[in-house]
């Protein structure tokens, strides 16, 4: 629960008291107007009894009376120069309902603690209110909240350097974590207490940590699966060695106590001994009186365990007279269980019935007491509940009048939005038409150099067909004439889309070289190589696209040579294109065109012509910035050793 909900609580709890004629029970709650003239002397004597108040209600003793009266003295004092209350005396009465039940006052004067110290820059009020905020959520059961707010209250001390709150903080999110019973967190944050323990020279908080860190290691049983013996062991003696040096008998007996306990479960009972007899030592002259009955009642046990029972019922009957002394039923209950057990092992049933006996008395009154304790949680968890779904109703109905008022800029709002997009969309419907437009001419006029292409192909390759006729070389004429119809055909095909499968062009390339190394009688070698990652099926190219070149090559580079001659297709993929490379050992493009001079031939391939135009076409169709690069091929001596071509070929799926 965040910091802006504690607000809207504490405006809507003012509200709706203020519609009821509700007042005040005591002048704690009243909000004061802060006039400027307020003396040094006020605000000393108001943070004096600030102080106090809080060091009472800090106490282990019954101190609510003196708290109280420290509250009434800072509130009278408030009231009478008109002086706003202070952020810390808003966080000390927070406090005192708190710890008089009071939840409803204790999250109101929460709430304005926390805006209050915010807004003036007051840290130290600031990330004391988190705590006391993560102390409160943990009582009303709000387990995540809680969490959160010790958070809180851990970053702002550690950024403003505050000490004293950060173990606290630490040890408060552990309590949560074992009240959920998340074993793993609660030692974790035991070791964070333990770590800003020992940055903050507190002996007390690293102290109390290793204690309560050993514990949770000692488990039930020697079985259970949270037991570590020797990490319990090793953490345990930590905080012995600490509570030895600040000489803290309540935690040194403690801590004695838990190591007992811990060696008892391994069954090493002479060690056991030691310690409880150890702990004895601090907890019978500091009369700290549960600590020592629940030594003596261990010891008791432990002979009986080792078959001495007349030790273990002097040490029982030592630890039911120091229990008594309290009430301490807790420690009651379990004694009289292991007296009975202990008298029915010895087969003395008058004696086991009558310890049964006294053993189901106490037990069913700690029952009854934890039943107790836990009814009023309950309680108190059901009123923080019922209270903040007050809140949340009262907040809807305020949100929705804040609805009402809004409602009409809001209709303004909209009305002026609908008719802008409907311009904007009449704009967009204008741009897609001519778009489309655009599209269809470009396939039109691609449609149209397809058509120039493929009559200038069948040209040359009717011209080579005459050929063999006037040879009268019937066999070449007929082999010839069937790979023309076959490559016909997939001409025809192709031609009828604008793109098609890679396979396809390829498939179609490789019959016209067969054509043409048979109308040449193997004055060249070729061949066709495409890289593993091109999926030949998977990706379309524009039609009849790569033909041009090749044929290019050969007439012009090829043929005109005196030596046999080779030309090289290679097809790799990029990133955005399929990079075509033709290669021929020809005699260059700058020995071509002399020939061609000579010749009086002025004749530019028509076909390269056309397919360069088609590229410029696709680059357009498509926002693409794909190019045809020449590049002539010199040997060591600097002479033509060919050309090569690399096409960019658009990838279309």
């Amino acid at each position: 629960m965040k910091v802006v909900k504690l607000i809207i609580t504490l405006l809507i709890f003012i509200q709706v008291s203020a519609l009821a004629g509700e007042k005040r029970n005591s002048s704690p709650s009243v909000i004061k107007i802060k006039f400027s003239s307020v003396s040094q002397k006020d605000t000393a004597a108001i943070n004096s009894f600030v102080r106090k108040g809080t060091k009472y209600l800090s106490s282990k003793e019954n101190t609510l009376d003196l708290a109280k009266t420290c509250i009434d003295s800072a509130v009278l004092i408030c009231e009478k120069k008109n002086i706003e209350f202070p952020s810390g005396l808003h966080l000390l009465l927070a406090r005192y309902h708190f710890a008089t039940d009071d939840l409803r006052g204790a999250s109101e004067q929460a709430a304005i603690a926390l805006k209050q110290s915010a807004g003036k820059g007051e840290s130290d009020v600031l990330a004391k209110t988190n705590i006391f905020l993560g102390n409160y959520y943990h009582r009303t059961g709000f387990f995540k909240e809680s969490i959160e707010y010790y958070g809180n209250g851990i970053s702002i001390s550690k950024k403003i350097g505050l000490k004293g709150l950060i173990p606290e903080s630490y040890w408060g999110q552990a309590s949560v974590y074992n009240t959920i019973g998340d074993l793993k967190g609660y030692r974790q944050n035991l070791l964070l207490m333990i770590e800003a323990g020992f940055a903050e020279n507190d002996s007390v908080s690293a102290e109390v940590g290793y204690s309560r860190l050993g514990t949770s290691f000692c488990g039930d049983s020697a079985i259970s699966q949270r037991r570590d013996f020797r990490q319990a062991d090793s953490l345990l003696k930590k905080s012995l060695e600490i509570s030895l040096l600040r000489k803290d008998t309540s935690v040194a007996a403690f801590s004695l106590a838990n190591i007992g306990w811990n060696f008892y479960l391994e069954k090493m009972y002479d060690s056991s001994l030691y310690y409880y007899e150890r702990s004895l030592k601090y907890s019978l002259p500091g009369n700290l009186i549960s600590a020592s009955a629940n030594s003596l009642g261990n010891i008791g046990t432990i002979y009986r365990d080792l078959g001495d029972p007349d030790r273990s019922i002097k040490f029982y009957t030592k630890a039911i007279d120091q229990a008594k002394k309290v009430n301490d039923i807790y420690n009651l209950q379990w004694i009289y269980l292991d007296m009975s057990n202990l008298y029915l092992k010895l087969k003395d049933t008058s004696n086991a019935f009558n310890t049964y006996v006294l053993y189901k008395k106490y037990s069913d009154s700690y029952i009854r007491k934890e039943s107790s304790q836990g009814l009023a949680d309950a309680r108190l968890r059901f009123d923080a509940d019922t209270q903040n779904k007050e809140f949340e109703l009262l907040s809807l109905r305020l949100k929705n009048n804040r609805l009402l008022n809004y409602g009409f800029a809001g209709l303004t709002c909209l009305t002026v939005l609908i008719g802008f997009l409907l311009f904007r969309g009449l704009k967009l419907k204008d741009k897609r038409r001519i778009s489309e437009m655009n599209r269809k001419i470009s396939e039109i006029t691609q449609a149209n150099l397809r058509q120039q292409m493929n009559p200038h192909f069948i040209f040359n390759t009717l011209n080579s067909i005459q050929y063999y006729m006037y040879q009268h070389d019937k066999l070449a004429t007929n082999n010839y004439l069937t790979k023309f119809s076959s490559l016909m055909r997939k001409v025809l095909d192709n031609s009828q889309h604008t793109s098609v499968p890679l396979t396809d062009e390829l498939s179609a390339l490789n019959l016209y070289l067969e054509l043409e190394s048979i109308r040449f009688k193997g004055k060249f070698d070729y061949k066709i190589n495409v890289d593993e990652e091109i999926d030949p099926l998977l990706y379309k190219v524009p039609t009849m696209l790569i033909q041009p070149y090749v044929e290019n090559s050969i007439r012009h580079g090829l043929i005109p040579g005196e030596d046999k001659g080779s030309v090289s297709i290679d097809l790799k993929l990029k990133e955005d294109h399929i990079l075509c490379t033709i290669e021929d050992n020809g005699i260059g493009r700058e020995a071509a065109k002399e020939k061609n001079n000579l010749s009086e031939n002025n004749h530019n391939s028509l076909g390269t012509q056309i397919a360069k135009s088609r590229l410029d076409l696709v680059n357009e169709l498509y926002g693409t910035d794909l190019k045809t690069v020449y590049t002539d091929l010199k040997n060591e001596s600097g002479e033509p050793a060919g050309t090569r071509v690399e096409i960019q070929i658009p990838i279309i799926t």
